[in-house]
């Protein structure tokens, strides 16, 4: 399967960035980057074309050339698929001369990929798929974590609830391995800070009828639902949560743990005010932030998720790190990411030895209406979470 071609809208936009360059020489290899991401399915909004974009606005604004080397960003859909993910990442790797593949959403892909890099000595940047255990059990000195993972998302977020009043709760759970990890993570925070897990249901990937879960919620009592799922499954349960009058007044805590801002604005504020999680982006923290955030809108209509923005700043810092390694080499240019210093949009950032890419997080709730003071201006801060407590401590088989 070839990478499908740009859209004509991603294409347009693309005229009002510097060009990569012209055309390359005969004796000029590209640098190839290669966006696996899902272009169609749940999670094409919160990457899908925008990530792409993202990753193709990074490389214009860097020059469009690394080391006499044009730089070439191409993508494929891996259709939620870990066979079909591995598949073209040997592709990517043996044949076609990728050096580099990043976005990867949906955590069994990440892995799948993960491994394929690590075996191949290709670099790897997996900046959507959320699970801890990229780092905390498959870490590779070819690869770096640039997701909110499991841990930082349910470490501030379930603690909130809870020092809110939230003690016993329920989980509604996407049934692939981030589903799993984020109702595991989240649970042992509950537990350990005095609450109790009542109960939990687990979804398929794409499922329409979220009845049967939401009832098992609602009769459980509890005073939280969280809901360990993503993209169009989160919005169709928050969607139908509210049809079954979980959302009103006086009921539970409805819980977001991986959260993008694609899924408030499809819902809209009414459906989503109060909701509570926490991210590592959003266009409105900084003046960077705000800038990178009118120029992607400006082309893409919408503002960038955070996994778009991990995308371009993964990009930017993987060629930075090519040009002070002075090669594409895997293993040299990811001790030159783990070296060099990172600023994630006006937050310091660091990638440690195991490959986890270390910042802080903000606690957001999400604003009512009439809070609400421009299109996109969704987010709340309430509280920071330092990084160094978000995340999990560097695994031992990977540092140093």
């Amino acid at each position: 399967m070839m990478p499908s071609p740009l859209t004509r809208r991603s294409f347009a936009a693309l005229a009002a960035l510097p060009l990569l360059g012209g055309r390359a020489r005969a004796e000029e290899t590209p640098l190839r980057i290669g966006v696996l991401t899902d272009e169609t399915g749940p999670y094409a909004d919160s990457g899908g074309p925008g990530s792409v974009f993202a990753a193709q606005m990074a490389a214009a604004d860097f020059g469009g050339h690394m080391l006499g080397r044009p730089i070439e960003i191409v993508h494929a859909d891996h259709q939620n698929k870990p066979d079909i993910a591995a598949a073209i990442a040997r592709r990517w790797y043996d044949e076609n001369g990728v050096e580099a593949i990043i976005d990867l959403p949906v955590t069994a892909i990440a892995l799948a990929v993960q491994e394929v890099a690590k075996q191949r000595r290709k670099t790897v940047m997996i900046t959507a798929a959320a699970t801890a255990d990229l780092t905390a059990k498959s870490c590779s000195p070819v690869s770096t974590h640039w997701a909110d993972d499991t841990h930082a998302l349910t470490a501030g977020t379930a603690k909130a609830v809870l020092d809110g009043g939230a003690k016993s709760w329920f989980f509604i759970t996407v049934d692939h391995a981030f589903g799993r990890a984020m109702q595991r993570d989240a649970s042992a925070v509950i537990e350990a800070n005095g609450g109790h897990v009542l109960g939990a249901a687990r979804h398929a990937i794409g499922a329409s009828d979220f009845a049967p879960f939401l009832l098992q919620a609602r009769s459980s009592g509890a005073q939280a639902i969280g809901l360990a799922s993503v993209g169009g499954d989160l919005i169709n349960l928050i969607k139908q949560a509210r049809e079954f009058g979980l959302l009103q007044a006086g009921g539970p805590v409805i819980v977001g743990f991986l959260t993008y801002i694609t899924d408030i604005n499809a819902l809209g504020l009414d459906m989503t005010e109060g909701l509570t999680f926490s991210a590592g982006f959003y266009w409105d923290q900084s003046e960077r932030a705000r800038q990178f955030g009118a120029r992607f809108k400006a082309a893409r209509g919408a503002m960038p998720t955070k996994n778009q923005a991990a995308i371009y700043t993964a990009t930017t810092h993987y060629l930075r790190a090519c040009d002070s390694a002075k090669t594409s080499e895997a293993l040299a240019v990811n001790r030159a990411m783990r070296a060099q210093p990172l600023d994630y949009f006006g937050h310091p950032a660091r990638v440690r030895e195991d490959g986890r890419v270390i910042y802080d997080l903000t606690l957001y709730r999400v604003k009512t209406p009439k809070e609400s003071r421009a299109p996109w201006d969704y987010y709340q801060a309430l509280a920071t979470i330092p990084g160094d407590s978000a995340f999990l401590p560097a695994n031992p088989a990977c540092a140093g």
